[in-house]
């Protein structure tokens, strides 16, 4: 499954400042069982939007990270808040089938 959301940049602060702190936070998160990784992309055309992207086994495993995630990672969320505005999409199961190109 994957989770997203959009980070709205505060003016003063710079996607690339909340960015530090989304790897370190990932690397905590992602240590938790089912974790599959992360991205962050850029709106195009206005750099204080962000995608951000988790990937997981499963929405169960997603939710026991969030009710044992380490206090360094809560910590580092935090501190974000007040830097940034998190408008959550969705979560959204994975398909039980992908079209590609050529395939």
């Amino acid at each position: 499954m994957i989770f997203l959301f959009l980070v709205h940049i505060q003016p003063g602060y710079t996607a690339e400042q909340y960015a530090e702190a989304w790897v370190r936070a990932s690397e905590h998160l992602q240590a938790a069982p089912g974790a599959r990784g992360t991205r962050l992309h850029r709106r195009i055309g206005d750099d204080d939007v962000l995608l951000a992207i988790a990937s997981w086994d499963s929405k169960a495993s997603r939710d026991a990270m969030e009710s044992s995630a380490s206090e360094a990672a809560r910590r580092i969320i935090e501190q974000q808040a007040e830097f940034v505005q998190v408008e959550v999409i969705g979560e959204f199961e994975d398909p039980d089938w992908e079209v590609l190109p050529g395939g």
